[in-house]
This record gives C-alpha cells, structure tokens and sequence, in this order.
C-alpha cells in the first residue's frame, strides 16, 4: 500500500493565496460598484434638468390651470401621459417662440411615442407667433393661482420649463437659457 504523503506546508499556503487573489479579481468591481453606489455616484443618471425638491406634486396641491377655451387642465389624464409645461418670461418674442419651437421638435423626436408627452404653455401668446402656430402643438393656459410663479424666468424674451409625471408630480425645472438638446435627450430617456 502506498500510504498518502503528508502536504507540504508551504504548497498548500501558496495555492490557497493562489486561490484568493483569483476570487478577489472576480469580486474587485462587485465591490467597487457597491461603494460607489453607496457613497451616491451613479453612472449616465444625471438629467438636463434641476430635480425638483422639496416635491411637488400639482394634483395634491390642487393647482389649477385654466385653458384658452376656459375648461380646467387635467393634471391626470385619461391615459399615463407626461406633461411638459412651458413658463415664459415677460415679453416672449423671437427668442422665447425658437425656444418653444425646438421644444415641440422634442417631443416629435419620439416618434411613436409623441403621444405619451402633452405640451402646455403658460403666459400670454409670443408676440412672433404669426398666425397663431403654437395652437397646432402647445395647450394654451393660465395659472390661475400663480403657483407656478417661482418657476417663471423674469428675463424678457425667456422660457423655462417643468417636466410633470401622469399623477402630476414635477419631476425637472430647465431654468430660462436651458439647452433643448438635453431636454430632448431627457425626454427620451423616460418616455420609452
């Protein structure tokens, strides 16, 4: 019979070391990744747009919104649809209709999805609006209560925006000067 030799000491202390530092490559970025999510950094989540915090939600706060043909906004629609609500400064002109104008190319940008998105502007009508052309993408109203008002550029020829959930939760303020692309690039990343 041949009996088992016993293991070298030394062998089997490298093959565990050996052993480990295989499952510490393997684990490396799990644990990386967890303390990164831990101390808050999160990779491509940051929008365009500022959070709005504390949150508002327009539903609870009963905020009311009338329309140029004098009907309440439903802040809750009959399908789950976002809402983007244009706020203009004073004197909306030129600058303020480009503005507008590269906002409802957002929401043609998303194809079969345009529909999940509803444009409503507040203010009065931009000067420049030539025979009444935002009528064809925008909702027009008026915030009865000037609850909105905090969000309102008070630079002329300006327009900010709130990006607004179905249950009527604001989601980003885009401040007057915001950049349309990254509106865009935000809108199509939550309506899918």
């Amino acid at each position: 019979m041949n009996p088992m030799k016993p293991a070298d000491p030394a062998a089997v202390r490298k093959s565990r070391i050996f052993l480990l530092l295989i499952a510490l490559v393997f684990a490396a970025p799990m644990i990386v990744a967890g303390l990164l999510s831990w101390s808050g950094w999160q990779p491509g989540t940051k929008g365009n747009g500022e959070p709005i915090l504390p949150q508002r939600n327009f539903v609870d706060e009963q905020l009311r919104v009338e329309l140029a043909n004098g009907q309440p906004y439903a802040w809750r629609d009959s399908e789950p649809r976002l809402t983007l609500v244009a706020l203009a400064g004073p004197d909306c002109a030129a600058q303020c209709l480009s503005t507008l104008t590269k906002m409802a190319a957002a929401r043609v940008t998303l194809n079969r999805n345009q529909s999940r998105l509803r444009l409503l502007y507040l203010g009065a009508p931009p000067v420049n609006d030539a025979g009444a052309g935002m009528r064809n993408y925008w909702q027009l109203g008026q915030d009865v209560d000037g609850k909105l008002a905090g969000y309102r550029p008070t630079t002329p020829d300006s327009v900010s925006a709130v990006l607004v959930e179905s249950n009527g939760t604001a989601l980003s303020l885009y401040r007057a000067g915001f950049d349309p692309s990254g509106l865009r690039k935000d809108l199509q990343k939550v309506i899918k």
